[in-house]
């Protein structure tokens, strides 16, 4: 089966009081469990996957989500985001600017 896209949600646990944090305990398990919901609902999870990453290396703007094949990454992300990171990116083509991670 050949995707269309691909979606890592970073999902690193590092020890807490870490200096660069951890997407872990910023809820990022739940914003997986989001992305799959919404693409189900979407009729979208046979040609879009969603799932966990380790560490994806920008602890600072987690929690973190790469897509491929485009390499855009969003940092910050929230389980509210997600609708909009679907509709917007995987369905229109259209990167959610407000969540992009700076020179990534």
């Amino acid at each position: 089966m050949k995707l269309k896209s691909h979606i890592f949600v970073c999902t690193n646990q590092r020890p807490e009081g870490h200096v660069r944090g951890c997407c872990q305990s910023k809820n990022s398990e739940a914003l997986v469990r989001a992305f799959k919901q919404e693409l189900s609902q979407s009729g979208l999870n046979r040609e879009v996957r969603a799932q966990k990453a380790g560490c994806l290396d920008v602890c600072e703007h987690g929690p973190a989500v790469v897509i491929y094949p485009e390499g855009v990454w969003y940092g910050n992300v929230s389980t509210q985001d997600v609708f909009e990171i679907v509709k917007s990116h995987i369905i229109q083509g259209k990167p959610v600017e407000r969540l992009l991670i700076p020179g990534k």
